[in-house]
């Protein structure tokens, strides 16, 4: 009903989650290289901590007009609401996915699994720019948001930029260590896995493994820390394990691991920047096959050892090592647009509309 009485303001930017508060993540690092490149832009943001939570009815009302007006509209996850709209020409819609890498199915690659999309479902198709971590990746995220493989940008990811600035991560896994109190001489054991359920709204943990008993098993010089997954309520920890969650940035925590434990996670190819050793826990892989699906066999992405049962985690966790020729070529396929200046491409893009 807007539509042919407001006019759309090409240096508005609208970023909208509603998966987390305030800019985080590749929102915030983009919002900060689009301010740092145009003097004139307009950025505004509007979030919610999660889909159940209430929408504020400020932003509820608000929200309808600034969609209509702003020349450019920034996404990082499933956002319901966007999919009743119709875009206008003039307006770019951005989906800024926030995993890197095509590990587990997502969107329309669900179809026909639990929890998938229905039969002509609407979702994602409305998306004028999908921005993805490699030209390897394109045609799965055409798949997943059911869009021409041309409106998927291999322009990288902001959020990976800092892996590139060896100093920042010195600093960063320094102050992380401290923060958690980890000494230097230490090794850092991180397990972060994915959750478990169709989505946010039906999310459980992922199967646990006797961690404080693990730590004991590795002896000194070793500490383990469990951080999962945000839709995932957080749960007391034994003691002489260290709780992660205290530190906000995922990022920050992979910096200060020197081993990540995971399953599904697309943190595996976050830490695989870093170059360090990656465990494989995935007691239910074959049911979390059967249910989610991946866009490659499983073996394609576990660039490290697979462990099934809890009692051969500690040896994993002590052996594990990096092969140097297998991580190039994951690298290569899931993370080629990754250099360190994707803020800043995808910035430059945006901004002089050109795709």
């Amino acid at each position: 009903m807007l539509r042919p009485f407001v006019r759309v303001r090409m240096n508005r930017v609208l970023f909208l989650s509603d998966s987390h508060d305030g800019f985080t993540g590749n929102m915030r690092f983009l919002r900060d290289a689009i301010i740092a490149q145009s003097r004139d832009v307009e950025v505004i943001g509007v979030f919610k901590p999660r889909l159940s939570a209430r929408r504020p009815l400020r932003d509820a009302l608000r929200l309808p007009m600034l969609i209509a007006t702003s020349g450019v509209i920034v996404l990082d996850d499933f956002y319901p609401l966007i999919y009743f709209f119709r875009i206008r020409p003039q307006t770019r819609l951005v989906q800024l996915w926030h995993a890197a890498g095509a590990f587990k199915r997502v969107g329309h690659s669900r179809a026909g699994l639990p929890g998938g999309p229905t039969r002509g479902s609407e979702i994602h198709r409305n998306y004028t720019d999908a921005i993805v971590s490699s030209t390897g990746i394109a045609v799965d995220y055409a798949e997943a948001f059911a869009i021409p493989v041309e409106r998927v940008k291999p322009w990288g990811m902001p959020r990976t930029d800092v892996f590139f600035d060896d100093a920042h991560v010195a600093r960063t896994r320094a102050a992380v260590r401290a923060k958690l109190g980890i000494g230097e001489d230490e090794r850092f054991a991180l397990f972060a896995p994915t959750f478990r359920g169709s989505g946010q709204l039906t999310a459980e943990g992922a199967p646990e493994a006797d961690w404080a008993a693990i730590a004991r098993t590795l002896g000194p010089g070793w500490r383990i820390g469990v951080r999962q997954h945000p839709f995932v309520s957080r749960g007391d920890l034994p003691d002489g394990v260290v709780d992660a969650a205290r530190v906000a940035d995922m990022n920050d925590v992979l910096m200060a691991a020197d081993v990540l434990i995971t399953d599904y996670s697309s943190a595996i190819f976050e830490f695989a920047l870093l170059r360090r050793p990656i465990v494989f826990f995935v007691p239910d892989l074959d049911a979390y096959t059967a249910d989610r699906s991946f866009y490659r066999p499983f073996e394609h992405y576990s660039i490290g050892p697979v462990v099934k049962d809890p009692a051969g985690l500690a040896d994993a966790i002590a052996r594990s090592e990096i092969d140097e020729s297998r991580l190039q070529a994951f690298l290569q396929e899931f993370c080629d647009a990754l250099d360190g200046h994707s803020s800043a491409r995808i910035a430059a893009r945006l901004l002089d509309r050109q795709g």
